[in-house]
């Protein structure tokens, strides 16, 4: 009887473990997902009411300690171009006029190294298709790389002028190329270049929220296949990695992990070939 008891003892004691397990995973899990962005988006009610909705944010807590700022690693990166971000709003998605049978080339030329980007826009037309309007317009120019994860997640997210991660060009764009083969087992692998958007993983209405806001993917990540690859970097791996092993510190106004480094985009060109 005493052998019986433990064993049913030993049995619930493994299920209650089996269970705290799950529930970290699925708090993981959640954290992943929200942690890519997106913007504060305006949704109309069918009352003609509107609201305005903002995916969580969560990222790695490099600076939660109190004597963080004292332990900031030296800023790898020059001081930004002389300039102001743009302020520059549309109404609606630009005319696609990609060439679906081209190649795409962006150049970023930020404070901490030049980074090289090939635009897949046969895979993904709305975003590439956007992704050069705004570079044209220089909607990209002085903005800083407002978000970087590397706890669980590794990426750097940038796109947002106002540096919030709120940023909007005032339009949307429709989430593509999801069932990309790359994606393979919910991982983003390095070197990925998307779009974030503000789905929530629950609501389909989230869906198609994409903006201007990009994440570079600088190591394997895992995290479901909810937001548009559209390119790969092709140089600057480096600077990346450079500007993660500087660390990020928690904005409280924001809720983004700003990196410690100065990431600032001076320029940023696409061209076709």
């Amino acid at each position: 009887m005493v052998k019986g008891d433990q064993r049913r003892k030993q049995l619930a004691r493994q299920k209650y473990e089996r269970q705290a397990q799950r529930r970290v995973e699925n708090r993981r899990k959640t954290k992943r997902r929200n942690v890519v962005i997106a913007s504060a988006l305006a949704v109309a009610l069918a009352a003609g009411a509107t609201v305005y909705a903002t995916a969580g944010l969560v990222g790695a807590d490099n600076g939660n300690d109190a004597n963080a700022a004292a332990d900031r690693p030296k800023d790898p990166c020059a001081a930004p171009a002389k300039g102001k971000p743009s302020e520059k709003q549309w109404k609606k998605e630009p005319e696609l006029t990609v060439d679906t049978a081209a190649s795409y080339t962006a150049e970023l030329a930020t404070t901490c190294g030049d980074i090289t980007l090939k635009l897949d826009a046969k895979k993904a037309p709305h975003t590439v298709n956007s992704f050069d309007f705004l570079a044209g317009e220089k909607y990209f120019d002085h903005s800083k790389c407002h978000r970087l994860v590397d706890d669980g997640l590794h990426v750097l997210q940038c796109g947002d002028p106002t540096g919030t991660g709120q940023g909007t060009p005032g339009y949307t764009i429709p989430d593509e190329n999801l069932k990309d083969s790359r994606l393979k087992g919910n991982v983003y692998p390095a070197g990925t270049v998307a779009m974030a958007n503000r789905y929530d993983g629950q609501s389909e209405k989230t869906r198609d929220t994409g903006g201007s806001q990009f994440f570079l993917v600088f190591q394997d990540s895992e995290l479901p296949p909810n937001y548009t690859p559209f390119g790969t970097i092709t140089q600057g791996m480096d600077v990346l990695k450079k500007i993660a092993k500087a660390g990020s510190t928690p904005d409280p106004q924001t809720g983004n992990t700003a990196p410690n480094a100065t990431v600032v985009i001076d320029r940023a060109r696409v061209t076709k070939t």
